[in-house]
């Protein structure tokens, strides 16, 4: 089947099936036209919770599909592909408890980036986007953050009186930028505004205008009056931004700075999973109560 029959095809059976398909903005971006909901990790887990669906087809990585199915117990919860996050996959229970034993009675927070089993240790979840708050809403001096300890030190950063002890995890992709390619990109494009995920080095978010989750430059590259963007992150979103705003200039580091986990999903794959309903994702009951509670104290804030 060419393209055009690929997305009639999925289009039809998701209808049958009662199903929704949610792709994150690393995925290519072929998924978009099948997708109901695009976007960044827990916000496409929410949304698919607001919906009556039976079915919910994940197009993202392991992490994503569980936090889905611990929103959405009642719902049937598939992978294309049974891929892992290598950040998520930095660290796993054991580890985690061996963590929280070497620094005691210190709050825990754990990046929304984790597995249900490491967020079931932990006390509250935090995203990129409001990791800030969520720790500082703990009221304390000290915290424990799990995996990614770029992001770890962007909080601290901006939260100085606390003390932040991080877990040595971080995201391979983004950990592919550096502070040159930055400055390269700066001198051929002056009048750009530098935008960068705080999963990315310190020597990177020194430089940048703007420092934000994915949802949070997109809005920005939306909103903004400027015309020009050097894009530090992943280059699905890249690619998302070019099609949506065509009258900005967005420039990429450069197109190998991609995720191969999440371009591992193609239409084909999501085709075949909603036919025959493989590598459905399940969680343990009780892993899903303990993680839930990290995720819905998070969700109160």
């Amino acid at each position: 089947m060419d393209k055009k029959e690929l997305i009639e095809k999925i289009n039809k059976i998701k209808k049958q099936k009662n199903a929704i398909i949610l792709a994150h903005c690393y995925q290519n971006i072929e998924i978009d036209f099948v997708a109901d909901f695009v976007g960044d990790s827990l916000g496409l887990s929410q949304l698919a919770a607001k919906t009556d669906a039976d079915k919910i087809i994940f197009a993202g990585v392991y992490f994503m599909a569980e936090t889905a199915k611990i929103l959405n117990p009642a719902k049937k919860v598939y992978l294309p592909n049974i891929s892992g996050c290598d950040m998520a996959d930095m660290i796993n229970l054991k580890q985690i408890k061996e963590f929280k034993a070497k620094n005691p009675d210190t709050p825990v927070v754990c990046y929304i980036n984790s597995t249900a089993a490491v967020k079931s240790e932990c006390d509250i979840c935090a995203t990129s986007s409001n990791a800030i708050e969520v720790v500082k809403s703990l009221n304390t001096d000290k915290v424990l953050f799990v995996p990614d300890k770029y992001l770890a030190k962007w909080v601290e950063k901006n939260l100085p009186d606390v003390q932040i002890t991080a877990y040595q995890g971080y995201c391979p992709t983004h950990y592919k930028i550096n502070a040159d390619d930055i400055l390269n990109k700066k001198a051929e494009n002056k009048e750009a505004i530098v935008l960068s995920h705080p999963e990315c080095k310190d020597e990177v978010i020194e430089i940048s205008d703007f420092v934000g989750s994915t949802t949070q430059m997109m809005k920005y590259c939306k909103e903004s009056k400027n015309k020009e963007f050097i894009v530090a992150t992943e280059f699905g979103v890249v690619q998302r931004l070019q099609r949506d705003y065509p009258n900005k200039k967005i420039i990429p580091i450069s197109n190998e700075i991609y995720c191969p986990s999440m371009k591992e999903n193609t239409l084909e794959d999501i085709l075949y999973t909603l036919e025959n309903e493989n590598n459905e994702v399940k969680v343990d009951e009780n892993i899903a109560k303990k993680a839930v509670n990290c995720i819905d104290r998070m969700l109160k804030i």
